[in-house]
């Protein structure tokens, strides 16, 4: 237990999903580095115009430039306290055949981000001094217009707010005043994958919103600790028969329900491993997959000839988009499509996902998938990918409504800006950002007077057939 309540922040913290775009039949993936010697032909300086990236690839390592209507410049060090997605970098690399272009991923199984080859860093990288507060708000404001997908879905007019706010920067103001500006602008947004951390007059802060009414409501009375606590306690005793699992680094619980229901708990998509491989990594990305694998492989064999499995991503808070798409496939039983996704606005999709059965234990049989306002992220895509399965009933309450993969756009003065650029949507056309996904069947899961004993109650009556 107590793994889990200190491991449980980095996991939920994880996002990663490289942005798709590869010719079709792209060379195979290969490192960019291997046992620190570079690939030649990964060297030089790479530009993702989706993601407003530059890259310079080198023997001594990868620099990347923020490209923005506002200016280019470099973006810094990695610190402690950035989240995630502004510390992974980029591992393999498929060169095209013209040589002009490569996609650039990640970790192994991710779709590639498509960057075009430049002769050199373009001159207006580096050629000013964008730190002061006049110009961080300028790179604030051109990123959000640039690149956020979703103001129309969210009511907000982002054009009279930096019209409102501009007059209020001077340099010279002061990081605590410049905050708040920023943190006006962000006002409403209502995204949980849309965020501003940084440092004022030596205090941290965080501007972040959307987080649904679940968790603010468990953070002001009971606590988040003592409520998983006490759910994971509820479950091992109260709901599953003798013999249950709590395993994967405590991301993951399993066991039956009166011997004829499979039940499957996952708390992140990631996180299932901590043996000191730096997240982010191909090593780490290798063995995630490895022990996800071999915990459904004994789940669902265990399941076999049962009624019915239940998939408890009522309280996922996300993570490797990889392995919310390998959920999905270990319940399908044929090739189909789960989602599309669009990383420019341009209304046409990047890539088409379509997922095949696993290799490994499969369950075809009736499954129904359970989530709550708390199922946000990596937790969507998968109840998104799930839904298009025939033999898959969605019941609970609604999904958070934040799908993208924040896209990291630290600012100039160091403070750290993440943002929602990536519009997925189903094969029918619906996009849920914002509303979430709604349920076939509406349950309480998390009711206000009851955020333990309500989970139960909607386990019980699933697996009654209710």
């Amino acid at each position: 237990m107590q793994t889990f309540l200190t491991g449980l922040a980095a996991a939920l913290a994880l996002h990663t999903h490289a942005v798709a775009g590869t010719p079709e039949n792209p060379p195979a993936p290969r490192p960019i580095y291997s046992d620190g010697v570079l690939d030649a032909a990964a060297e030089g300086v790479w530009q993702a115009h989706a993601q407003g990236w530059i890259i310079e690839i080198g023997s001594d390592g990868i620099t990347r430039w923020q490209d923005t209507p506002a200016g280019c410049y470099a973006t810094a060090p990695a610190g402690p306290d950035m989240p995630l997605m502004g510390q992974v970098e980029y591992t393999l690399f498929a060169p095209y055949a013209d040589r002009s272009h490569a996609g650039f991923q990640y970790l192994p199984g991710d779709q590639t981000t498509p960057f075009e080859r430049l002769d050199a860093l373009p001159a207006r990288c580096g050629a000013n001094n964008l730190s002061s507060e006049t110009g961080v708000f300028e790179v604030f404001a051109s990123v959000m217009e640039r690149h956020y997908a979703f103001f129309d879905v969210r009511g907000i007019d982002w054009a009279a707010r930096v019209a409102d706010a501009r007059p209020q920067v001077q340099d010279g103001m002061g990081e605590a005043a410049l905050r708040d500006v920023l943190a006006s602008m962000l006002e409403g947004l209502s995204d949980s994958h849309t965020k501003l951390i940084g440092t004022a007059d030596g205090e941290r802060f965080r501007i972040q919103d959307g987080q649904g009414e679940t968790l603010p409501r468990i953070h002001a009375t009971s606590g988040e600790s003592p409520w998983l606590i006490g759910l994971i306690d509820q479950l091992q005793n109260d709901v599953l028969d003798p013999g249950s699992v709590f395993t994967a680094n405590d991301r993951i619980l399993w066991g039956t329900i009166g011997r004829r229901t499979g039940y499957i708990l996952v708390f992140t998509m990631g996180g299932f491993v901590d043996n000191g491989v730096p997240p982010g990594s191909a090593e780490w990305g290798a063995q995630e997959i490895a022990a996800f694998d071999a915990v459904f492989d004994e789940a669902l064999g265990a399941f076999s000839g049962m009624d019915r499995v239940i998939v408890d991503l009522s309280n996922n808070r996300g993570g490797y988009d990889k392995i919310a798409r390998m959920i999905a496939s270990r319940f399908a039983a044929e090739t189909f499509t789960a989602y599309t996704m669009d990383t420019d606005r341009d209304g046409e999709p990047d890539h088409v996902y379509e997922i095949a059965p696993s290799d490994g234990e499969r369950f075809t049989g009736p499954v129904t998938v359970l989530t709550s306002d708390v199922t946000v992220s990596g937790g969507e895509i998968a109840t998104l990918s799930l839904r298009q399965l025939p033999n898959v009933t969605h019941a609970g309450q609604a999904t958070r409504g934040s799908f993208s993969t924040p896209l990291a756009k630290p600012l100039p003065n160091g403070w750290y800006l993440e943002l929602s650029s990536e519009v997925f949507t189903a094969p029918d056309g619906a996009v849920f950002e914002e509303t979430g996904i709604p349920p076939d069947i509406t349950l309480p899961v998390y009711p206000p007077d009851a955020p333990v004993a309500g989970h139960a109650a909607a386990l019980q009556a699933i697996a009654a057939g209710e």
